[in-house]
């Protein structure tokens, strides 16, 4: 399928809802976890196809802050199956160029879990591949509201006008600070939502939703929605005859 592909119009930044582990855990008449145990392998061909084929940034949807309100022991296994993914993937991103980074509010991660991560992302650090986001304890509107704070703390202080706060300022004091906004969002399991994600960088990216469960997601599958986002027009609210006659 990567013969199909316009190799000048692959998207920079793609990022992934991962949606559905519980769902085709049930349909299998297992706990939840078994389906997040089994979405390990979803996460690890959506990296490996990303940096095959020139996307420079993936961030994807691990634990929204909404999640902390999931049953605890459902929480604690999920942040051991975090801790363990981080540790045996490590080799294989330094192996492959690849760094790993994340957005969030981190801090309110088990220790353990912060401490690997903080690791992993030493040991990658210096990577220029692909980079891969891990959104973690994340959602838009605590990143937004965090800014927000940021930005008045420092018109109170004098350090920045009033009159000076834009789009680019607020930009600059988002988690993604420094990284271009996604050109496609992929989200599996048929919801058409995106769930407090990105809602600042989203404003303009293309929305790819599939009927496919996490645990069943593959290379084959983030390939076709590269292409059906090749297939659209991005216009930006333009017309379509002034985007034709810029190219």
């Amino acid at each position: 399928m990567k013969e199909l592909l316009d190799w000048n119009n692959i998207p920079k930044h793609i990022a992934i809802i991962m949606d559905g582990n519980g769902r085709w855990a049930q349909k299998k008449g297992a706990m939840r976890i078994f389906g997040h145990r089994n979405a390990l392998t979803a996460v690890r061909e959506s990296i490996e196809i990303c940096a095959e084929i020139g996307v420079k940034y993936l961030t994807l949807y691990a634990f929204s802050t909404e999640n902390w309100a999931r049953p605890q022991e459902e929480i604690n296994a999920l942040m051991e199956i975090l801790i363990n993914s981080i540790t045996d993937e490590v080799p294989t991103m330094m192996k492959n160029n690849i760094q790993l980074d994340s957005i969030g509010d981190i801090k309110s991660l088990p220790r353990s879990a912060q401490a690997k991560l903080l690791e992993a992302r030493e040991i990658t650090g210096k990577n220029d591949g692909l980079t891969v986001f891990l959104a973690l304890s994340y959602s838009g509107r605590w990143e937004i509201e965090i800014a927000v704070k940021e930005i008045v703390k420092k018109v109170v202080e004098g350090q920045l006008d009033l009159n000076d706060i834009n789009q680019q300022v607020i930009a600059d004091h988002l988690n993604t600070k420094g990284v271009p906004d996604p050109e496609l969002l992929i989200r599996t399991s048929g919801e058409l939502r995106i769930s407090n994600f990105l809602l600042w960088q989203l404003a303009y990216t293309e929305l790819y939703f599939t009927e496919l469960l996490w645990p069943d997601f593959r290379k084959e599958h983030l390939l076709e929605a590269v292409l059906d986002y090749q297939r659209r027009e991005r216009r930006f609210g333009k017309t379509t005859a002034q985007i034709k006659s810029k190219r």
